[in-house]
């Protein structure tokens, strides 16, 4: 009864509670992927914490003159905006700095895609002159294809607008794709030397997309992911049997200076993942 008593008594004070759990769950369910649907231009999830906030603000602006029933004093009233200002400003920071801070991850992973792109058009120098060719046409443009991919996730860090953002995972499954369709190549490759050598070089670069890949998708709502998914012609599981996860760990655990069975873990979530989302 106290519970229903203290509803009663502080209505204000009880609506705002529900209103701030309200934007928390729609901030939470956002960073997820999960809209709920379209509702205009933009989600379901967005209009709802957009409604939500503007009646915090009234709630937060009215003075509650004159009602029958209010919550006690000018200070219960200033306490009550505060604390909603608190948490809104808190719910702001978090989405944002989690947005900007997977922006700049995928960015700070681009260096690395420069190097393990020159390893590649360097790795032909060290097979068998019959291979050499092989390598050569399995790998052409990926230069192109890394430089366009870099570009963009410049341009998505700099600006995280919805047309970059609809850019940057277009290139990145397309270079994926690329570099899956090299690896099965690769794979036909008879000398067992230039063929260690080749898959070596082709997984480094197959790493770093798929770790930029995996980012991505963290920053793109469901309907985004499986649309690339869809996209995604050559599956992990294609490939999977010819990539060395320990090469794959010690590049992450290098990244984010990590411990090798933290990156290990890292490598696992983020395959199955991904495998999941249907890539």
């Amino acid at each position: 009864m106290n519970f229903i008593s203290n509803i009663w008594n502080h209505p204000r004070t009880s609506a705002a509670g529900v209103l701030i759990a309200i934007v928390t769950i729609a901030g939470v369910l956002s960073q997820q992927g999960i809209t709920l649907g379209k509702a205009g231009s933009g989600t379901v999830i967005s209009l709802v914490t957009a409604i939500a906030t503007a009646l915090l603000g009234l709630l937060a602006r009215d003075p509650d003159q004159g009602s029958g029933i209010r919550d006690q004093g000018s200070g219960s009233t200033q306490k009550l905006a505060a604390w909603m200002l608190i948490a809104l400003l808190l719910l702001s920071t978090m989405t944002g700095c989690s947005a900007a801070s997977l922006a700049q991850d995928i960015v700070n992973w681009t260096p690395s895609l420069e190097s393990a792109v020159a390893t590649v058009d360097s790795t032909a120098a060290l097979l068998a002159p019959a291979d050499a060719p092989v390598f050569a046409a399995a790998t052409t443009g990926f230069d192109v294809a890394a430089n366009l991919l870099i570009t963009q996730a410049k341009a998505y860090l700099a600006n995280p607008s919805a047309s970059f953002l609809a850019q940057l995972q277009t290139q990145v499954v397309t270079f994926q794709q690329q570099v899956n369709s090299s690896l099965l190549a690769v794979a036909r490759i008879v000398d067992p030397a230039s063929q260690k050598h080749a898959l070596a070089a082709i997984q480094a670069v197959a790493t770093i997309v798929n770790a930029m890949l995996a980012l991505v998708e963290q920053v793109s709502s469901k309907a985004a992911v499986a649309h690339m998914a869809q996209a995604a012609q050559i599956k992990i599981a294609a490939v999977e049997p010819l990539l060395d996860h320990d090469q794959a760990v010690a590049m992450v655990a290098a990244h984010y200076d990590e411990t090798v069975a933290a990156a290990r873990a890292q490598v696992v979530r983020a395959e199955q993942a991904e495998i999941q989302a249907g890539f």
